[in-house]
């Protein structure tokens, strides 16, 4: 009997036993092809050398070291890596174990930003509905998926949402996608007058959407409008790009696509590229500035603060990402895998969309194309997805809610980046097994 307290009480999941670029093994030698990367984690694959041995190299000098009495090389690089790669006028980098880290980090930073202003009364943040910014209580007060935050609501702190950018959904027969994007920005300029501007700290949001609706890229000029809103009233603009960051979406960073800086940047998931837990919140230097003229003191930490052989293991794969032009390569790759989904499921006739961005793509299950209308949620028709093309041997990302948190599926691909031609095949071949399987 296990000890080990698992995802699901039920579950009865096999071993892993190794991993070799795009495949994962279990204990009794089945493959399966890593087509989410574990929760778009895994954007250079598994038992990748140069990783490792960056790891190890760190560990035969010090593999911790507490970051209230030493900084590190490792932290001082990656730091410098990720300032150099980063949009204009972002200059410092918090290192923390994950996004979820990341995330409770930037919404502290940005209250602690006017509270060191003198601007106490600032308490509200602003997101969207359908997102997900994480699983620690003021994250996932933030995130807009409402079957997580359910359990714990009367725990979480108050924050507003509005409707998220996903024109599939959301688009108007009598408007164009840039008058809609303009329509669903300007939602945050009405919640920012009902709550009044002087309490509001920031909006929060994911460039593309991660799992809870599945590779939602925004429309063009919808991010532009925001920074507009955010710059108009004096509040802080903050990306979450856990998930769909650090070149899953094409370019190292999400937002360089809709031509837009933040003023905070939240990343983790391919920062490390699963070899290490590790996320990052990286900020402006006015708002670095402002607490070092201020209290001097970020009122915030955790006993793994820039542990230096994560951060060994991240400056390894950022390096890798840059000199082997991978971040091009999902592009390119992504491109390919759009085309080849569109070819095999694009007249399915219970997918309604294929989308994303770089290697970040999902397919939105329906059950009638023309209406648009989503299978019965309790038919639970994206875990019997994920459990057929799990036996068929792939790793998949199936998710439920997708339209209101309850109606509606997708299923998620993040593959690695080093993935051929013919493991873009093997992913269509394996799906359409199990649509075959399910429907």
């Amino acid at each position: 009997m296990s000890h080990v307290f698992p995802r699901h009480t039920k579950s009865n999941l096999p071993t892993v036993a190794t991993g070799r670029g795009v495949y994962l093994y279990d204990t009794d030698g089945k493959q399966y092809l890593d087509g989410s990367g574990g929760a778009a984690v895994s954007c250079l694959g598994h038992g990748d050398i140069d990783v490792t041995n960056a790891i190890k190299a760190q560990l035969d000098n010090v593999a911790f070291a507490h970051t209230s009495f030493l900084t590190s090389q490792s932290a001082e690089d990656l730091a410098d890596k990720l300032v150099d790669l980063a949009p204009t006028g972002i200059d410092r980098a918090y290192f923390v174990s994950g996004g979820s880290e990341a995330v409770e980090a930037a919404l502290k930073l940005a209250r602690q930003y006017y509270w060191e202003q003198g601007q106490m009364e600032r308490k509200y943040f602003i997101a969207r509905k359908q997102s997900y910014h994480g699983n620690t209580l003021a994250a996932l007060a933030t995130g807009g998926n409402e079957w997580r935050r359910a359990p714990f609501s009367p725990l979480m702190i108050q924050t507003s949402h509005i409707s998220p950018c996903y024109a599939y959904r959301g688009c108007r027969d009598d408007e164009s996608e840039a008058d809609y994007g303009l329509r669903v920005a300007n939602e945050l300029e009405e919640q920012i007058l009902k709550l009044g501007a002087e309490n509001v700290i920031g909006f929060v949001a994911e460039p593309v959407v991660g799992a809870t609706a599945g590779a939602v890229p925004p429309v063009e000029g919808y991010f532009k409008r925001v920074r507009e809103i955010c710059d108009q009233y004096d509040i802080l603009l903050i990306l979450d790009e856990v998930m769909c960051g650090m070149g899953r979406t094409g370019t190292m960073f999400a937002c360089e696509q809709d031509d837009i800086v933040p003023d905070i940047i939240t990343i983790a998931k391919g920062l490390g590229a699963g070899y290490q837990p590790i996320g990052a919140t990286l900020c402006t230097a006015k708002i670095y500035k402002t607490l070092e003229e201020g209290s001097g003191f970020f009122q915030h930490g955790h006993t793994y603060v820039g542990h230096p052989t994560a951060c060994a293991a991240s400056l390894a794969v950022v390096n890798k990402l840059e000199e082997h032009d991978l971040v091009a390569r999902s592009m390119a790759m992504g491109e390919k895998l759009q085309a080849a989904l569109e070819s095999s499921f694009g007249q399915h006739p219970y997918i309604g969309d294929i989308r994303g961005r770089g290697l970040f793509r999902a397919l939105e299950i329906v059950q009638d194309r023309d209406t648009k209308a989503p299978f019965c949620s309790t038919q639970a028709t994206h875990k019997k997805l994920k459990k057929a093309a799990f036996e068929a041997g792939l790793i998949c990302y199936p998710m439920g809610g997708t339209i209101d948190g309850v109606n509606g599926d997708h299923v998620l691909l993040a593959p690695p980046f080093i993935l051929e031609d013919a493991h873009i095949d093997e992913i269509v071949d394996k799906l359409s097994v199990a649509f075959k399987a399910v429907f």
